[in-house]
């Protein structure tokens, strides 16, 4: 059955994401230990169809500073992905990569921001790659971009993108652990209505 909005999806179909969530998260768990040098685990993933607003309020206020690393999907897919990173999550990279310790995003220089988009779309490529996999589809990726602004900011880039066909956003959120420190994880996945119809066919038969 064709769907019109993203939350026409039914249970099946966001059961299906949440396992191609979990294969994902594995593969970029494996990536990033290499990449840190230390044991990297990522919970499993819950999926939700939320509005705009409803994702700033889950993610915190919406004139806190955060960071995001987005990268636009094309292929037999298109749409955008986009891994939200807060200070923390920022940090605790910093400090494993490059031995130092992030207390404000003013502290980030080009190392530091390299470091966190090199691991922000290790873990959007990750997702995609499952998701490719599995459904037996071609997805391309763009170059990643960065950007550091407040929350509610960052949140009008997914609004000016797909905006004018549904106001949903699909959010995949967990737990990351990295050595000891425990940071949110939370991929926003913006693909087109056609392209998720698409999706959802493909997974049907694939799986």
């Amino acid at each position: 059955m064709k769907i019109a909005r993203y939350e026409d999806m039914d249970d099946m179909s966001k059961d299906m994401m949440r396992e191609i969530g979990s294969i994902g998260t594995g593969n970029a768990a494996t990536a990033l230990s290499g990449i840190l040098g230390v044991d990297v685990e990522m919970s499993l993933p819950k999926v939700e169809i939320l509005g705009y607003n409803e994702v700033v309020e889950y993610l915190g206020d919406p004139e806190e500073l955060i960071s995001g690393v987005l990268v636009q999907m094309s292929g037999n897919v298109n749409g955008i992905m986009l891994f939200v990173m807060k200070l923390d999550f920022i940090d605790e990279v910093s400090k494993l990569m490059l031995h130092k310790s992030i207390n404000d995003y003013s502290e980030m220089g080009e190392m530091e921001i390299s470091a966190a988009t090199e691991v922000g779309n290790i873990i959007i490529s990750s997702y995609v790659l499952s998701l490719s996999k599995l459904a037996d589809i071609e997805i391309s990726l763009s170059v990643p971009g960065f950007a550091i602004n407040m929350l509610g900011a960052i949140m009008t880039v997914p609004m000016a993108e797909l905006g004018y066909e549904s106001d949903k956003i699909m959010m995949i959120s967990g737990k990351c652990v990295m050595g000891q420190k425990n940071v949110e994880s939370n991929l926003l996945m913006l693909p087109d209505i056609e392209s998720l119809n698409y999706l959802m066919d493909r997974l049907v038969t694939s799986i």
